[in-house]
């Protein structure tokens, strides 16, 4: 069965709205995008769709300026940006006409350093988080230097003990890249992958309890995962901007 992007289906949605809007689904998913991108471009469409009631088809630069503008007052530059490339792409590959107004918007140059998190706080954090999955789950992002959606991915398979290395996959840019395992992440890994056993999921999810992560065909969930890592930081004392992505930044511990 198929999943719509935030669990909207196309139907729900007036004519011919609800038409260009799967075509738009049918387009994200043929050029090969990252779920995450095809979530983020559908939530576009379906925003833009709400705020000019559903006829976006024939925009005129004052109405998208109005949009816009009200979209800055109200959510992060980041947000901004991710719209504007979704209507782009709306426009370029449903609508089939050409992008106009490549300088639309400017976001203010921001030049920041990464938030790293060292030895001793990642240590904090395993240590004060109680379920089992999540503090390994913590060590295996921080120790091996991965983004929180590179490590809901692994596989039994992505592991090679013997060239002690991981294979990550679709990572950013769709590209496969190989990082190194140390010894004592390769241990942590296989103790933990006993008590589940999924032949497949590194990280199973646990609905059904241990028994249920064996047979599990889906990860650990990433709003849990995010949720607790935020809370177990707070209740640490941390102020990162963002744990998972201070975790692929930092340098593996030694």
């Amino acid at each position: 069965m198929f999943t719509y992007p935030g669990g909207f289906d196309p139907s729900a949605f007036p004519e011919p709205f609800s038409s260009t809007y799967r075509s738009h689904l049918k387009h994200l998913k043929l050029k090969g995008l990252q779920p995450k991108t095809i979530d983020a471009y559908a939530r576009t469409i379906r925003r833009m769709g709400d705020y000019f009631d559903h006829q976006i088809d024939n925009l005129s630069s004052t109405q998208l300026t109005d949009y816009f503008h009200d979209l800055v007052a109200s959510h992060s530059w980041s947000a901004v940006k991710i719209d504007l490339y979704g209507f782009k792409f709306y426009t370029q590959h449903v609508l089939r006409k050409p992008w106009a107004m490549p300088n639309f918007i400017k976001p203010p140059k921001v030049s920041r350093l990464p938030d790293i998190v060292t030895v001793e706080e990642a240590q904090a954090l395993f240590s004060a988080t109680r379920t089992l999955s999540y503090r390994v789950f913590y060590f295996i992002l921080y120790s091996l230097g991965l983004r929180l959606s590179e490590g809901l991915a692994l596989t039994v398979a992505d592991i090679d003990a013997a060239r002690h290395r991981v294979h990550i996959r679709d990572s950013k840019g769709n590209r496969d890249r190989f990082v190194p395992l140390p010894q004592a992440t390769l241990l942590v890994l296989r103790r933990f992958w006993q008590t589940h056993q999924n032949p497949v999921l590194l990280f199973p999810n646990r609905h059904g309890g241990l028994s249920g992560a064996r047979n599990a065909r889906t990860p650990l969930d990433r709003g849990g995962v995010q949720k607790t890592l935020h809370q177990v930081a707070i209740d640490c004392g941390l102020k990162k901007r963002s744990p998972p992505t201070a975790f692929a930044t930092a340098m593996q511990p030694t």
